[in-house]
């Protein structure tokens, strides 16, 4: 049984998925489904199953509806699947496997488990063979030192009793794992998207001790396997990984019958190998994640829990770490390599991955569950203009506003929620920036792809074991004005450095770009009054004369139900109100449905600048009335 819920205050929708015939939904932490809200009671509801069915009873005193019918505390009644249940502020709906699919589901996640187990348990003895402490760049490019270690996994996993008829299963489904990621890398080699968001093969990753005769079965069997799942015919990289993920291991089974033992053994070694080279060398269960180009979110929450983001919607990986220590050990590489560092004294930090993908980090004390730690991933390309149009993001006519707006140096400021896009947006404006111009970006964390020669990328700087040695966003931001910068770009304003950015937008140096956390173009002047009171005690008048002066446009971005990112506002910065103290804005495009179609589309309403954009032939009026 699957459940998708969302709050109704949020797009973001989250599944569970459970294997039990009685599931508890409420606000306390040990419910099976975790509704945080105080409108919620600890226990509000329960799903029971009743042969076939399904029946919500209500427990607590929250008001239920299932399908707009209202539903009373004490009351029962039967859900359909897809329909409706609203338990303010969340909406929750069924998606009930039929039967056979969902014990296959459920066989499949034991064999998972049992697959964890043997790889934790033959990494436990390797650690009493191999001095695995010291691994370095060095030891992973040695052939020496990898055949050793393969000799060792194979002997260990003999000797755990891989070969006794007993794990039959298991290891058919570890071979089955090894055919599907040697089918990833061969789709993501294909489509050669080995940029940012598809993490490059490692060195480690190659096999020292092969079989040839078994590599050249491997092969043939990847290609029937690709033949069956119709991956020769999708030419997108994306539909390829969907057609992988959603018919491989019905794909499998024939496939895996006709194999030889001998054969289904040596892929689930060579499975378990790079599992544990994995391990010892990169990221662990999180490489073949990195790997997969339609997961666009890593969430570790403990050891045993690794979820993803695909499609905008969040799921369980199945993969696990094996311990809370070897977690802690990954996240310690992943911090370390951009020289950055977590440990009790500093037990949270951002980072990136050599692909500039976002990493969050946080262990004990403050992470009560164990190490947890956050990825969000870089798209597998670059992402165009031309692409977010394709995708609906945006529409024609927005992006030429906005290419014109860019071209005649307006102050930009992109809003919106976590995950919106708003990073990948300002990527997408900044490529109309002329190269004739100079560039200062300034980030937190450097995530900004700026396709331009002339651009001079800085990134914050935390302080040292002494606690000196700190660069602050603001501490940048004040020296690039002395960096004759024509365009600064601030990859994110979220405290006092908004003063000094209002203030550079403000002294010449027109055309700049950067993004805040707000929910609409008014709650972005509420965040820039806070944020500008974090630097100093200015009155309101005078901070929103600062705002009025150095912004021209706000681009607002919202996440749609569906996981969709689309721009839902653009909106000028007029100038302030004498009378009532305000800012005076103006939408100029907002999303909204007409005829039954959700589009971005036209008030009608002129930006002021209109006149220097028809001057300059950078933009056609009638759009402005479509």
């Amino acid at each position: 049984m699957k459940i998708w819920y969302n709050s109704l205050l949020e797009s973001r929708r989250s599944v569970a998925e459970f294997p039990t015939n009685r599931i508890r939904i409420g606000r306390h932490p040990q419910s099976d489904i975790v509704l945080s809200s105080p409108y919620v009671a600890e226990e509000a509801a329960v799903l029971q199953r009743r042969g076939e069915q399904w029946e919500l009873s209500v427990l607590g005193m929250n008001p239920c509806e299932i399908g707009g019918r209202p539903l009373w505390p004490g009351q029962k009644a039967q859900v359909g699947r897809g329909e409706p249940i609203t338990i303010f502020p969340y909406q929750l709906s069924l998606d009930a496997m039929a039967a056979a699919d969902s014990l296959e589901a459920e066989a499949r996640s034991a064999l998972d488990a049992r697959m964890s187990q043997f790889i934790r348990d033959i990494h436990v003895q390797l650690l009493s063979l191999m001095d695995l402490t010291a691994v370095d760049d060095a030891r992973s490019r040695s052939d020496e030192y990898l055949l050793a270690l393969e000799n060792n996994i194979d002997e260990i996993a003999r000797l755990q009793g891989i070969t006794d008829p007993k794990h039959a299963a298991v290891v058919a489904h570890t071979a089955g794992h090894c055919v599907r990621s040697q089918a990833v890398e061969h789709l993501v080699d294909r489509s050669a998207q080995c940029g940012p968001g598809v993490a490059p093969k490692k060195h480690w990753s190659r096999l020292v001790s092969t079989v040839p005769q078994r590599e050249t079965e491997l092969a043939v069997i990847l290609e029937r396997a690709c033949t069956a799942l119709g991956l020769d015919q999708a030419q997108d990289l994306s539909r390829q990984m969907e057609l992988l993920e959603e018919g491989f291991w019905d794909a499998w089974e024939p496939l895996s019958l006709n194999c030889f033992d001998e054969s289904r053994l040596y892929f689930a070694l060579r499975y378990l190998k790079k599992q544990i080279k994995d391990i010892i060398f990169g990221y662990g269960p999180l490489e073949d994640l990195l790997r997969t180009p339609t997961i666009t979110e890593i969430m570790v929450v403990n050891s045993d829990h690794i979820y993803i983001e695909k499609g905008g919607v969040v799921e369980n990986s199945g993969r696990r770490f094996i311990s809370d220590d070897v977690t802690q050990t990954i996240i310690e590489r992943i911090v370390s390599r951009v020289g950055r560092r977590i440990d009790k004294s500093q037990p949270l930090v951002d980072a990136r991955l050599s692909d500039g993908s976002r990493v969050n980090a946080v262990i004990p004390p403050l992470a009560v569950s164990g190490p947890c730690l956050t990825i969000r991933k870089f798209p597998a390309s670059r992402l165009r203009m031309e692409d977010l149009i394709r995708r609906g993001s945006v529409t024609e006519t927005v992006a030429g506003f906005l290419r014109a707006a860019v071209a005649t140096r307006r102050n930009i400021l992109i809003s919106g929620g976590t995950g919106t896009g708003k990073t990948t947006l300002l990527n997408c404006l900044a490529d109309y920036i002329s190269d004739k111009e100079r560039i200062i970006t300034i980030e937190d964390t450097a995530e900004l792809q700026i396709d331009k020669e002339h651009a001079v990328r800085m990134e914050t700087k935390h302080a040292n074991v002494e606690g000196n040695g700190a660069y602050t966003i603001r501490d940048l931001v004040r020296n690039a004005l002395r960096m004759r910068p024509d365009r600064i770009i601030v990859g994110e304003c979220r405290g006092p450095e908004a003063l000094d950015m209002l203030q550079a937008m403000n002294t010449g140096h027109d055309g700049s770009l950067t993004t805040v956390h707000a929910n609409s173009a008014t709650d972005v002047i509420l965040r820039m009054e806070v944020m500008v009171q974090a630097a100093a005690p200015l009155p309101l008048s005078s901070i929103h004369r600062q705002i009025a002066a150095a912004i021209d446009l706000v681009v607002q971005l919202t996440r749609m139900r569906d996981g969709t990112r689309r721009i839902s506002q653009v909106t000028e910065i007029l100038d302030v109100d004498r009378e009532r103290g305000e800012i005076r804005t103006k939408d100029l495009f907002v999303l909204e449905e007409r005829d039954g179609v959700l589009d971005l589309y036209p008030t009608g309403r002129l930006p002021t600048f209109m006149d220097r954009l028809i001057e300059l032939d950078l933009i056609n009026l009638d759009t402005f009335f479509v």
